[in-house]
């Protein structure tokens, strides 16, 4: 039988709240855990129920220490480890501690906020929220940056296949591995560059969203080093933010893969460079704050944890 997966195969939605909890020293943290496994089934389940057309969902990943500490099955998923720093020459893939993600999204802001309000209502007693980033739909899908973010993501069953794990790892068929990262994007220094510069750094033209041919894009640009091939694709799930006051503008950057692998060849590619040295120029202009991964049960699995 098809694996019941959490819903990590669906198209950008309009508004998104991401949340990054690490569980408090010296607590007993799997009770509280069994009824948030819980809440996840019934949040989704309510939301498919009273609002079918609103695509909401809350997904929610297990980092490794967590995954530990919770004492899930072993052996762990296959790829399932503390991210380390990816360090290149000028820029680093930072590494930030994460113990349980959740991916929050629908096409209005109050059912985000209801279904975030209820995990920190379960969460707030053992955990401490360490990052909750708001996102937004901006434009046709286009970062702060003006460029459109996901138009190399795989279509239709495709996403499937490259976003959950198969029969290579049988006990977590059905799951998938989430990979996150903040970026704060300089808008100062990006602005300075003219829109021919600009598209040089993304290998995209701006306004019509085309790639450029090979002969033309820089070696590099984004595209160029950020795609690895046809057979080795993720679903990136993307979300500008932008807070004024504190002049932090950026992309979460959130990639679903059946195998991370997949992630880190395009992070190796971005930060040290293909070949090494020939780093990723947007990095000049955007920041990686954070860097995490998790993995993310299905409902299957999530139902089997909440009544250890």
């Amino acid at each position: 039988m098809k694996p019941d997966s959490q819903n990590v195969t669906d198209y950008t939605n309009n508004n998104t709240i991401f949340m990054v909890w690490d569980f408090k020293d010296g607590l007993e943290v799997k009770r509280v855990f069994n009824k948030l496994c819980k809440l996840i089934i019934n949040l989704n389940n309510s939301a498919n129920v009273r609002f079918p057309v609103s695509r909401a969902s809350c997904v929610m990943g297990i980092g490794h220490d967590a995954w530990v500490r919770l004492q899930l099955p072993v052996p762990l998923p296959k790829e399932l480890v503390n991210f380390e720093p990816i360090i290149g020459d000028k820029h680093t893939a930072v590494s930030s501690k994460g113990d349980l993600h959740f991916h929050i999204r629908a096409d209005t802001t109050s059912i985000c906020y209801d279904m975030a309000a209820a995990v920190a209502d379960v969460l707030s007693a053992i955990a401490v929220s360490t990052d909750e980033t708001h996102g937004f739909r901006y434009w046709d899908s286009r970062s702060i940056l003006g460029f459109v973010d996901g138009t190399e993501n795989p279509q239709g069953a495709d996403r499937e296949l490259f976003s959950m794990v198969g029969d290579d790892d049988p006990a977590y068929t059905g799951g998938s591995y989430l990979f996150v990262q903040k970026y704060i994007h300089n808008l100062t220094a990006w602005k300075q560059l003219p829109t021919e510069q600009q598209e040089k750094v993304i290998g995209r033209y701006k306004e019509n969203d085309v790639e450029m041919a090979d002969d033309t894009k820089p070696a590099n640009s984004h595209i160029a080093l950020a795609n690895v091939g046809d057979d080795f694709k993720i679903v990136r799930d993307n979300m500008p933010f932008g807070n004024m006051s504190t002049n932090e503008m950026g992309t979460y950057f959130i990639a679903y893969a059946s195998t991370f692998g997949t992630v880190h060849k395009m992070l190796t590619n971005m930060f040290i460079g293909s070949p090494a040295g020939n780093y990723d120029r947007i990095l000049d202009f955007s920041t990686a704050r954070t860097g995490s991964l998790f993995f993310v049960p299905t409902f299957d699995m999530l139902d089997d944890f909440s009544s250890d």
